[in-house]
């Protein structure tokens, strides 16, 4: 043996025993990373291509948002709630809606609840469409992404038609919503709902049962049902663990007590079962929509009271006492009695809850905004731990996170 091949052997010798002792190597996954769903900052400590640790680091989108509606007036901190899950904007803007109303025990008309759900479900569609096509693109699947972002455009003008914006529509009032559903919508809802079922059959027959899709998901990020309790998990992920628990269903609000829907759970709490879990839930929102089109009744959208909310729009033009109310209103605000309340609602993403303390003015002295896609990413270090590095990004997929609403 040549005195290079000695060097190189014993080379070779001491540099293993160094990456033994070391074992451990750092790896830093976002937040520029198109898989990290945002500003999203990931240590992942790893033993060659297996995940010994999964560090989340977040605040990179942190605005201050609750601190500054502690400035706002409750009408003026509305537009706030579209900024958090800006995937599920509605929804977000009905919890505080709902908390507000709770709090000044106000009632909403019959009509403004169906309109109501009939946007939330929307939402829901929006939200679930968004978060398969993504999650598919995450894996290596483009064709589902390209087709839902054009089914999802065709849905994002029902939110441009009744509010006038397509994504931060500040469409829920205090007592209902801010304008009636415009002229033709529902028949041009009925005939999209069609189009959404076609859709939908096609992306199944994609997915499915698509053998490279289930090699990636089935097996991947299990959670039973124990640990989705202890770690406070809810909606999609929740079911998907087995656990039959849904407010709608559990805890109705609204008019969901009058709809008949199933609650989609899943068996064996792995990235598949959430999956097959959002596809059904999209199945029951399109049912939940048709109802809501068929039984809609007549009557008033918004609680009308011109010394504790706003007016009609047709009467501030015509009356100057109207007119004196509305203006006082929009400019000092509603006052909220005090007291403090808590108000959780099913959104897409999870729980998605509003504890509001007031102090008798019409500024909130507190309000709180409980984020299911915290609790989630919190638990990303015992999900992942034992997987491979392409299985965290598919298990952060279907966690559904958005930065919005976790760093607020």
């Amino acid at each position: 043996m040549s005195a290079v091949q000695s060097c190189l052997k014993a080379y070779k010798i001491i540099n293993m025993k160094h990456i033994e002792e070391l074992r451990e190597f750092t790896l830093n996954f976002g937040p520029q990373h198109p898989a990290a769903h945002g500003v999203l900052r990931r240590v992942l400590g790893r033993n060659g291509e297996r995940v010994e640790r999964a560090d989340a680091h977040i605040g990179l989108l942190h605005r201050g948002t609750e601190k500054r509606i502690e400035t706002k007036t409750y009408l003026q901190a509305l537009p706030y709630r579209d900024r958090l899950d800006y995937v599920s904007m509605i929804a977000s803007e009905h919890t505080y809606v709902m908390a507000v109303e709770k709090r000044r025990n106000r009632k909403v008309p019959k009509r403004a609840q169906y309109i109501r759900v009939l946007m939330l479900e929307l939402t829901r569609l929006l939200n679930h469409r968004l978060a398969v096509c993504c999650h598919a693109l995450d894996v290596g699947a483009i064709t589902p992404y390209f087709w839902g972002f054009e089914e999802r455009e065709k849905r994002i003008e029902v939110y441009e038609r009744v509010s006038g914006s397509r994504r931060h529509a500040s469409y829920m009032r205090i007592g209902g919503v801010s304008i009636d559903r415009p002229i033709g919508l529902i028949d041009d809802l009925y005939k999209r709902i069609i189009s959404i079922k076609v859709r939908r059959d096609e992306r199944d027959e994609l997915l499915t049962s698509n053998s490279i899709w289930k090699q990636r998901l089935v097996g991947v990020g299990v959670v039973d049902w124990k640990q989705a309790i202890q770690w406070g998990f809810s909606g999609v992920i929740c079911r998907g663990s087995g656990l039959l628990w849904d407010r709608r269903k559990d805890i109705p609000y609204e008019v969901y007590e009058d709809l008949n829907f199933k609650v989609v759970v899943g068996t064996h709490g792995d990235c598949y079962d959430r999956y097959i879990v959002r596809i059904g839930e999209m199945r029951e929102s399109r049912n939940i929509i048709y109802q809501c089109l068929n039984n809609i009744p007549s009557g008033d959208i918004k609680t009308y009271d011109t010394k504790r909310g706003l007016s009609m729009r047709e009467n501030i033009k015509g009356g100057i006492e109207e007119r004196i109310h509305h203006f006082k209103i929009t400019t000092d605000g509603i006052k909220v009695p005090k007291g403090e309340v808590y108000v959780a609602t099913e959104a897409p993403k999870g729980e998605f809850g509003v504890y509001i303390v007031s102090d008798g003015s019409s500024i909130p002295y507190r309000c709180k905004r409980k984020a299911p896609g915290y609790a989630h990413l919190s638990s990303i270090n015992d999900i992942a731990k034992g997987h491979l590095i392409a299985d965290v990004v598919t298990i952060i997929g279907t966690q559904d996170i958005v930065f919005g609403e976790v760093d607020r």
